[in-house]
């Protein structure tokens, strides 16, 4: 199964997700409509707590992906509207960017909770 993740910048969530995907062994890559031009460094530091590294993660632009490479795609959250890449899901996630570390722990283990789900049921 391989699976995208989509968000906007392609800085927290997205890269939170990929990286848990990778740890857990899902083939994954994430992406951004708008990508940032790094991770953000919270994100760094909450994925390193739980003994995932994202460091060398760079945000990517959607675009550069085809759907059809992809068995399921989600979407974080925050209105991300891509019309040329059909989504299987939304995880409504709010964003953490410019939140303190509380904030981007909690995004970080809801979005462990939903690729833990994803790698058990494939949904």
């Amino acid at each position: 199964m391989r699976v995208l993740f989509v968000c906007i910048g392609n800085s927290c969530r997205s890269q939170m997700a990929e990286g848990w995907a990778r740890h857990l062994g899902l083939d994954c890559a994430s992406a951004g409509t708008h990508p940032a031009t790094g991770v953000a460094g919270n994100a760094v530091v909450v994925m390193a707590e739980v003994g995932v590294d994202i460091s060398q993660q760079t945000p990517s632009l959607v675009d550069d992906f085809s759907p059809g490479d992809f068995d399921l795609i989600f979407s974080m959250g925050c209105g991300v509207y891509c019309p040329n890449i059909p989504l299987d899901g939304d995880w409504e996630l709010a964003d953490p960017v410019g939140q303190s570390l509380a904030v981007y722990r909690k995004t970080r283990d809801e979005i462990e909770r939903n690729v833990r789900k994803l790698a058990s049921t494939g949904k």
